[in-house]
Parts: C-alpha cells; sequence; structure tokens
C-alpha cells in the first residue's frame, strides 16, 4: 500500500477573511475525513508575506488538524529554523507533540526567499550558524533539564511526548544540509530524489560517529488530483495550478533542488511536464506511484472541486490499491 498524503498549503490569490476562512476551516473537516478513511498523512509548509495568501503558521494550522483527528499524522515540510525563536519553537512543538500523542512530523530547513528574513528582521547571512543554534537547542530543551543558552540558563517544560523527543528531520538540497543532519544525527530529508546526496549524508555519519537514516522523494512524486474527466478538469483549474506551479518556480534559484519544481509556463506545459497530474481513480490506481499526494485545494482551488477530488481519492482510489 503506498503512503498517502493530502497537502495543505493554504493557497487563495485575492481572498478576502471570509473566503479565507472558509478554506482553512474546509482543509481541516477534509483532514478529519481524511483520518476516517485511512489516509496517512496530512503535509503542510511556511511561507511568509505571500500576496496569494501561502500559509504562514503551520504549528496552528497542525494543531487544529490534531484537534480534529485521532490517527493522522502532520508533516510540516518544512519549518523554516532560523525565523523563529528556539525556545519557544521547542516549546509549540512539545505541546502540539502532547495533544496529538506523537503524531507530528517536523523537517527543518533553511529557506530559499532572502524577502522571509528582511520580513522578519533576520540576517539572511547567518541562516546557516542560526540554524545549527536552532537545532541544537531544541534538542537540548526537550530534555527537560536546564542549559545554557545565550549566555544564561535556561529550562524548558513541558518536555514532549515523545522519547527521546519529537521527529525532526533536517530538510535541504545541499551538503551543508546533509552534514548538519549527519553532525546531530537527525535523519535527513532531501528536498527531491538526490541519491548522490543521501550517499554523502551517510558517508557523513560514519565520520561523526553518530545514526540516522534518510527520507527521500522518490523519483516520480507528482501533485495529484483526481476527476472522472481529467480533460474537463485541467480546463477549468488548469490555471489554479499554474499559478502555484510558477509562484514556486520564482522562489527558487538554479541550485535549489525541489520534487515539484515545474518549468512551465502555460497549462499546457504543466500537463505534458507531469509535476502536476490529474487522474482519473482507474489511471491512479494503476500509475504505480510508491508515494499518493493528493493538493486537493492546490492554488485557490474551489472548495468544493477539492472536496470531489478528495472523496474520489479516499473512495475509489485507496480501497482499491489495498483490496
Amino acid at each position: 500500500m503506498p503512503v498517502s498524503v493530502v497537502r495543505f498549503n493554504l493557497v487563495e490569490p485575492g481572498a478576502d477573511s471570509a473566503s479565507l476562512g472558509a478554506r482553512y476551516r474546509a482543509a481541516v473537516e477534509m483532514a478529519a475525513y481524511a483520518d476516517t478513511h485511512g489516509v496517512t498523512t496530512v503535509q503542510t509548509e511556511e511561507h511568509h508575506g505571500v500576496d496569494n495568501n501561502w500559509l504562514p503558521s503551520p504549528f496552528a494550522f497542525a494543531g487544529a488538524v490534531f484537534g480534529a483527528t485521532r490517527s493522522i499524522a502532520v508533516t510540516v515540510s518544512a519549518v523554516i529554523g532560523p525565523l523563529h525563536d528556539p525556545l519557544r519553537l521547542a516549546e509549540d512543538i512539545a505541546v502540539l507533540d502532547l495533544l496529538s500523542g506523537g503524531r507530528l512530523v517536523t523537517v527543518a530547513g533553511i529557506g530559499y526567499r532572502p524577502e522571509e528574513y528582511a520580513l522578519f528582521d533576520v540576517d539572511w547571512k547567518r541562516r546557516g550558524r542560526l540554524q545549527d543554534e536552532v537545532l541544537e537547542t531544541v534538542l537540548k530543551a526537550w530534555s527537560g533539564e536546564e542549559f545554557e543558552y545565550r549566555g544564561r540558563t535556561v529550562r524548558v517544560t513541558p518536555r514532549p511526548f515523545t522519547d527521546p523527543h519529537p521527529l525532526l528531520l533536517v530538510g535541504g538540497s545541499s551538503k551543508a544540509a546533509a552534514r548538519r543532519a549527519a553532525r546531530l544525527g537527525l535523519p535527513f530529508f532531501p528536498s527531491a530524489h538526490l541519491p548522490e546526496l543521501e550517499a554523502y549524508y551517510k558517508e557523513r555519519l560514519t565520520e561523526y560517529g553518530t545514526e540516522g537514516w534518510t527520507m527521500m522523494p522518490t523519483a516520480e512524486t507528482p501533485l495529484l488530483h483526481i476527476a472522472e474527466d481529467p480533460d474537463r478538469a485541467w480546463e477549468r483549474y488548469g490555471e489554479h495550478f499554474l499559478h502555484e506551479a510558477r509562484t514556486y518556480a520564482s522562489w527558487q534559484s538554479g541550485d535549489i533542488h525541489s520534487a515539484v519544481r515545474s518549468g512551465a509556463t502555460t497549462v499546457a506545459e504543466l500537463r505534458a511536464e507531469g509535476v502536476y497530474r490529474i487522474l482519473t481513480p482507474e489511471q491512479c490506481v494503476s500509475a504505480g506511484l510508491d508515494n499518493l499526494v493528493l493538493h486537493p485545494l492546490a492554488g485557490g482551488m474551489p472548495v468544493e472541486e477539492g472536496w470531489r477530488s478528495l472523496r474520489l481519492f479516499a473512495e475509489s482510489v485507496l480501497p482499491a490499491l489495498s483490496a
């Protein structure tokens, strides 16, 4: 049975507060529905100051999802570590870990948008050193013991539910990220299928004498939408996918790798490229994908269409795959 993921970033260009509020509530309701239909994970993410309302607060959203569900995991992929106070971040994750009974997975990255650092008055040039401090601090904080932090003795409570600490992975597509993960003995989450970087990480584990593992996207990890008539869905909703794809691509320089990076400039190009795919339930079942990532509200997708996609996924695709 493939891993099944429902992704939410709550993008909605030009939304007013009423529309965006309805979208947020629908996403939580979708997560609750997914939880009762065998979906493995809800995935969410963090970006700031984006005109299309990209979700800036993934942990607040995760808390709402945990309150509405009982089994499904929530993966924050990724939290931009240097933009957070390390002690508050440790507290927030510990509380969510307690509330959820250990269902939170956090991937810590350093981001790739200088504008986000400027928004929070954080020095972009120090992002690597800041990320080191964040990761080292949260690991110490979760011990429940006193430790030295910026010249003073501190202690963070409560301790998390998960022992020894909540699942924390280091994300990225650089050797620096792989070294950071290996040095701290943390799992590594490459942002794309990068076997050579995974091998480099394993070499550094040996060098540092630490233990870890890799959670890496497969070579083929498209973002999915399920529809009875893909041609009609591309015609009606293709611009939503294109908006998100173009926004995301505009943030990434040539040295950034992503499993869902698109080079398309038109809906036709996007459809041919295959990063975003609209499939019938039967096509999805026969696609042979190891990871099924449904993106029901992509790019401001109408909520009712998102529900149609999710229901087809949960009621027609997943049962067929588990039969």
